[in-house]
């Protein structure tokens, strides 16, 4: 192995005679470079738009929600959630109400969700931090804060008494009615902050309201709710908190992580992920092709020092190797410094931000260290391959020849 890795070593940083070849060669090993630079920088961006898109979620999801099995809404006592804040698992218990409804202002309405949270809504979201202009709802009022998005729509300004944003709800019930105006639940709200994610979705999403309000329109008792949101104390695994929670609430109940609230995202951003990889990868093969050439050129050139080693006792395998060894060297390096000047430009990008996607927002590029192991490993794998073919070259019969 030493004998053939030495002069493996020697062919790939010695130039042939050839120019042809020198240059051939020059153009698989820069290929690779590139196509390696290339691909980590690209899943970098992948990662980092990956980031961007979950952080929109995680502003506006709690790490665990609890839902019923059973219907929209369900009830809880007070010594239930005292035995979850007890139990030493949870930072933050908050309990919610929220369901879609009709939002009304200056003859223009939206359908959006009325989310009521009660005061302890900031121990599980950091939420608050989000209201860009005005304030937060407080307790026992009619106030309420919605998106950027649903303010542009309806033109709305904070604080606005003189005209009526109001939010109609269906009442529950049975049999006939016979005035349309019963049929209805009306709230008039004041609006006194709005929040910004930066995602138009979600700016249009919601109506943050107090829980008692929400509970009203939506015609619950004082106990119940629709869901319960919850923090993790730190150190805690989800598996020992869900446990605790369908402990004290039962097992009819459902409790979901982030992930699984945005399943339909996050298979999204897997399936745009994996399919950005492949065509990487197929991008990386080509380049590969070239180094097989440069090989099978480089075997063709080197007839005579082959039949002299041959002569010397140099058995099939060992000459083999040679040529494997050489073009795993080329494809190594070549992985190594494009991954290395990879590096460097997302580095660049994220310190210095070159390329910006509006003013103040700069292009999201994430250094993961597992694409640089995802990258390497994807070039060694497929520089053994293409070296293999290569080094196939030299048989039985092509000694014959020589």
């Amino acid at each position: 192995m030493r004998f053939s890795f030495y002069i493996a070593w020697r062919y790939a940083f010695s130039k042939s005679k050839s120019k042809a070849i020198n240059i051939i060669t020059a153009i698989a090993s820069v290929g690779i470079v590139v196509s390696a630079m290339a691909m980590f920088v690209v899943l970098s961006v992948f990662s980092g738009l990956r980031t961007f898109s979950l952080s929109f979620t995680n502003e506006l999801d709690p790490e665990l929600k609890v839902f019923s099995e059973k219907g929209k809404s369900f009830e809880i006592s007070q010594e239930q959630i005292r035995a979850l804040q007890t139990s030493g698992l949870f930072e933050g218990i908050a309990k919610v109400v929220e369901d879609r409804l009709l939002f009304t202002f200056h003859e223009k309405q939206t359908v959006a969700f009325v989310k009521g949270v009660d005061e302890r809504y900031n121990e599980v979201s950091a939420f608050e931090d989000k209201v860009e202009y005005g304030r937060w709802v407080e307790p026992e009022s009619n106030d309420a804060v919605v998106g950027l998005g649903i303010s542009y729509l309806f033109s709305m300004g904070l604080f606005d008494v003189d005209n009526a944003f109001e939010v109609v709800a269906m009442k529950p019930g049975k049999g006939v009615i016979n005035n349309p105006e019963d049929a209805f639940i009306r709230k008039h709200l004041t609006p006194v902050g709005i929040y910004i994610l930066g995602n138009e979705d979600l700016d249009d999403k919601y109506v943050f309201t107090t829980l008692e309000l929400a509970r009203e329109l939506l015609s619950l008792s004082e106990n119940e709710i629709t869901n319960l949101e919850l923090k993790l104390a730190n150190g805690v695994s989800e598996k020992a908190a869900i446990a605790k929670i369908k402990e004290v609430l039962g097992e009819s109940f459902i409790v979901k992580n982030r992930i699984q609230l945005n399943d339909g995202l996050y298979r999204m951003l897997n399936t745009e992920n994996a399919v950005t990889y492949l065509i990487l990868l197929l991008v990386v093969i080509i380049a590969l092709f070239t180094l097989i050439g440069a090989l099978i050129m480089i075997i063709l050139e080197k007839q005579a020092n082959i039949k002299t080693l041959s002569h010397l006792g140099v058995n099939l395998q060992r000459l083999r190797k040679i040529f494997l060894y050489q073009g795993m060297i080329i494809s190594a390096l070549g992985g190594l410094l494009g991954v290395m000047l990879g590096v460097i430009v997302v580095l660049l990008q994220q310190h210095f931000v070159f390329i910006m996607i509006r003013e103040g927002f700069p292009y999201p590029i994430e250094f993961n260290f597992m694409n640089v192991i995802l990258v390497l490993v994807s070039i060694f794998i497929l520089g053994f391959i293409a070296a293999y073919i290569a080094s196939s070259r030299v048989n039985k019969s092509y000694l014959q020849k020589v």
